[in-house]
């Protein structure tokens, strides 16, 4: 979404937001000059194990214009897609795949447009395939075909790339999702893990995989569609709480060769209600970026790269991460998926990263999902569901509880009715009543849509300052269940509340709360790399800070009675936003408004 300047702007979206979306693939015309070259190097990839290397570009068009643009493409030979045409009276299209990134042939080459020379630095991950990199002419929505370059390729383009750690569904089971080319008849996958120091363990992992008729609609069915490989996930059972554990990546060839990742680590969940320095960080909505500056055509997701930096600067004082919805706004074009999971892997490797679905995970019509928007581009929640693991009973639901030592996490899913009545609601009512507060005091509610209060411009045009049906249905069950804080993306800025109820202030704001619960902080953290939303002009009386720029929150519970919330910003890290709660276990059973239990006059 582009900055709110206007106040009917959605918060979350559309489907223009993908900047392979602006390239019109299916217009290509060939027009094939024999005196413009592409040449790439170098053409062998990871020689040394590597799953990204940097390739450089150089190229010549004897008639060269301001709006050349070279694309990258994998497979190399991508010219051999064929899709039907859109109706009978047409000529298929020359080509039907979308590259996997591009950049503009005047980029850092301000004498282009005369000499007709380029050259540029693009990074490759390995995404299974090999490579080719292609001179356009004609812009993007009339793109000519000028010249290719030879192939590219990794080493070994099958190996097993991108772990992501999950919580299992049970708080001593990490799980390790990870991709790579190997089907099961090719090769076994398997994680090799242990106790750092300590005897190594062999756990097989399961693989799952989808094709383009999973896909619900264009463009995920068409241009965007790309083989996301083969995703496996594997189960480490009965870990020690707090202990580290090493472990790597493998697939058993049939003749007996192993093929192995590097070595990466992990710290094991801490026992529920154990009393010892635990850290969350919280956030929506970062998408993904390029470290080489391609496919930023219209900047939609600046802050991603910060806050990803960010988070691996800190990521020896974090324990878990939640990104609560849009995930990397693949919006159907599936290649995209692989650059989020690449983007991630320092942190997704080393600590938990769980997930939940947004509009652009999810949306499509006719397909069950609440709003029946275009926002996934066909892609149906199908991708969210497979490359990423959740400890949910239905992985297409997307709703799950996960415990962390002092915290349970209650994670909706806005893209499926919550109203009373319905299953899910019934979940978040469970979830919310079966923790036990003495063991986990810090009862934390998680949403991809702003369920509770935003005063955002759309949001405040509509008179709702809310998504519609959102606290009516649930904010008795948060009240009643004494929630301590809500967080929602969807909205791309930052809003903290006073603790509110029924859309008044219990309490004042503050930097400090202490005794007993009064109500509920709300909490809009959209803000970690997508473009920015704005606010209203008017002043609301819930909402006490609010920030127009890319940030992420963290939690640190230093014991049962202490826990500490910080909201920072993405361009340097620093802390801009912060309160501490003081609340004793008693403080907890004490009843407050529309909360208090009955009570009997017999003794």
């Amino acid at each position: 979404m582009a900055a709110c300047t206007a106040a009917a702007a959605h918060p979350g979206g559309g489907g223009s937001e993908q900047p392979l979306s602006r390239i019109a693939v299916e217009r290509t015309t060939l027009a094939v000059d024999g005196a413009a070259r592409v040449e790439a190097s170098p053409t062998v990839l990871g020689l040394e194990g590597q799953d990204s290397e940097w390739v450089e570009v150089e190229f010549f068009h004897p008639n060269p214009s301001a709006d050349d643009w070279v694309g990258v493409f994998s497979p190399a030979n991508f010219s051999a897609a064929i899709c039907e045409p859109e109706n009978k009276r047409e000529y298929p299209p020359v080509l039907c795949t979308a590259p996997i990134k591009y950049q503009f042939a005047k980029f850092k080459n301000d004498g282009y447009s005369k000499s007709g020379k380029g050259y540029l630095k693009l990074q490759l991950i390995n995404q299974r395939e090999d490579f080719s990199f292609a001179l356009f002419s004609g812009g993007l929505l009339k793109p000519k075909l000028i010249a290719v370059s030879d192939k590219v390729a990794f080493a070994n383009p099958k190996a097993p790339v991108y772990p992501r750690l999950a919580q299992g569904k049970s708080w001593n089971e990490m799980t390790v999702t990870w991709t790579s080319g190997y089907d099961i008849k090719e090769a076994v996958p398997f994680v090799e893990w242990g106790e750092k120091g300590g005897r190594r363990i062999l756990s097989p992992a399961g693989t799952l995989t989808f094709d383009r008729n999973s896909m619900c609609g264009a463009p995920a069915r068409t241009v965007g569609w790309r083989h996301p490989g083969y995703i496996h996930t594997s189960y480490l059972k009965d870990l020690w709480p707090d202990s580290m554990y090493t472990y790597r990546l493998g697939h058993r060839l049939p003749n007996g060769t192993r093929i192995w990742s590097k070595s990466y680590s992990f710290k094991a969940s801490p026992y529920p209600g154990q009393d010892s320095l635990q850290r969350v960080v919280i956030f929506g909505d970062m998408g993904k970026a390029e470290a080489d500056g391609s496919n930023e055509y219209n900047d939609f997701q600046p802050g991603s790269l910060n806050t990803t930096n960010q988070i691996i600067r800190d990521l020896e004082n974090i324990d878990m991460l939640v990104h609560i919805g849009d995930i990397c706004y693949a919006n159907g074009y599936l290649s995209q998926w692989d650059q989020f999971t690449a983007q991630i892997e320092p942190i997704a490797s080393t600590v938990p990263y769980m997930i939940g679905s947004g509009n652009h995970e999810r949306d499509w019509p006719g397909t069950g999902s609440f709003y029946g928007n275009l926002d996934s581009g066909g892609e149906c929640g199908v991708p969210a569901q497979t490359v990423f693991y959740t400890p949910a009973e239905n992985r297409a639901k997307f709703w799950y509880a996960t415990d962390y030592g002092m915290f349970r996490f209650c994670i909706a899913h806005t893209e499926e009715d919550w109203r009373p009545g319905t299953e899910q609601y019934k979940f978040i009512e469970h979830c919310l009543s079966s923790v036990d507060r003495q063991k986990q005091p810090w009862l934390i509610f998680l949403a991809h849509r702003v369920l509770g209060y935003s005063s955002n411009s759309y949001y405040a045009f509509e008179g709702t300052f809310e998504e519609p049906m959102g606290r009516e249905a649930l904010q008795e069950l948060w009240q009643k269940y004494k929630v301590d804080l809500a967080f929602y993306g969807h909205v791309h800025n930052y809003e903290r509340t006073c603790p509110v109820y029924q859309s008044q202030c219990v309490v004042n704001a503050s930097n400090h709360y202490s005794g007993p619960f009064q109500a509920t902080t709300h909490v809009v953290v959209g803000g970690a790399g997508a473009s920015l939303s704005g606010f209203t002009s008017s002043k609301i009386q819930w909402s006490h800070f609010r920030d127009f720029d890319h940030g992420f929150t963290k939690l640190t519970a230093f014991n049962h009675s202490s826990l500490l919330f910080e909201y920072k910003k993405s361009r340097d890290g620093n802390v801009y936003d912060h309160f501490t709660i003081s609340r004793d276990y008693r403080d907890v059973l004490a009843c407050s408004i529309d909360n208090c239990p009955r009570t009997s006059l017999a003794s």
